[in-house]
């Protein structure tokens, strides 16, 4: 568990970084946690930054592969 430093999404499909986004989502709006909501935009933020798109681009994108 101490080399544990780095979290990997090769092997998390689209539809699952769709369902963690939106949960966080979720949950910050029916707990009023800004931790959750923090947590979302952190993770959109460097997945937009990985993929150079803008946030709306990229949850159109998965949003568009999650159907």
């Amino acid at each position: 568990m101490e080399k544990f430093e780095k979290v990997s999404l090769n092997d998390l499909s689209i539809q699952d970084l769709l369902l963690i986004i939106k949960a966080l989502e979720y949950t910050n709006e029916n707990t009023k946690l800004n931790v959750f909501g923090d947590l979302r935009n952190n993770l959109v933020k460097e997945l937009c930054f990985l993929t150079e798109t803008t946030e709306e681009e990229f949850l159109s994108y998965i949003e568009s592969k999650s159907e």
